[in-house]
């Protein structure tokens, strides 16, 4: 089964294996760890949820499970199969969910809930305050990382600049066949704002991935 055929694959679309795109989201994903670590900073025994993992398995995607050094602690979950990802880390344990619906977990069972470049991905606002929600829930800190809408090329679309303002976005994805990514259920593009409206105030937010100030890359919530 192709990348593209997997339940994620249309988001590593853009990035073409060993091309200037990969090696850019590598070092972008691989920076966001290094925030975590250095922010959140894990002891080595706490247990951590990793929501939103990949079946496509390459040097870009699932940053946690190539990198993070105390793997064997992370519960990994997604909306595929995980066939791809339990043979790349099988000392990761996997478990599949359901999109818009409760994580099959009790309260606070996990020390840290994570994800990097979901939340952009559920759907409505309502549907992203729930997924808040259960991260919340389920562990006793939160780390969250998106897509930045400001940096100057756009993640799935690799569309420069015009995603600033929905109306030249849009008009650049029916051009180009991307018009799906217009639709809310599939992107909403993420903002600082948008960001800080969804966690809890007193949440740190800032930029990370490629460090462009405003322009960065990406950006975190952690509370």
């Amino acid at each position: 089964m192709s990348a593209n055929e997997l339940v994620d694959g249309r988001y590593y679309q853009v990035a073409a294996p060993r091309s200037l795109g990969e090696r850019l989201v590598i070092a972008a994903r691989d920076r966001i760890l290094d925030d975590f670590m250095r922010l959140c900073r894990p002891r080595p025994d706490d247990t951590v949820i990793d929501i939103g993992v990949s079946d496509v398995v390459n040097d870009a995607a699932n940053v946690m499970a190539r990198r993070y050094p105390h793997r064997r602690n992370i519960t990994a979950v997604g909306l595929g199969e995980g066939s791809h990802f339990r043979a790349a880390f099988p000392d990761i344990a996997y478990r599949r969910i359901e999109a818009n619906r409760p994580l099959p977990f009790p309260d606070r069972q996990f020390d840290f809930a994570v994800s990097n470049a979901v939340l952009e991905h559920v759907g409505s606002r309502d549907h992203q305050a729930v997924f808040v929600r259960e991260m919340t829930r389920v562990a006793r800190k939160v780390f969250i990382s998106v897509p930045n809408r400001y940096f100057p090329v756009e993640h799935h679309t690799a569309i420069p600049f015009l995603h600033y303002w929905d109306a030249s976005f849009a008009f650049a994805c029916d051009q180009l066949g991307k018009s799906e990514w217009t639709r809310a259920e599939n992107l909403i593009l993420m903002t600082r704002d948008r960001l800080a409206a969804l966690v809890p105030a007193g949440a740190r937010i800032g930029y990370t991935g490629l460090r462009l100030g405003s322009l960065s890359s990406n950006l975190f919530a952690a509370f």
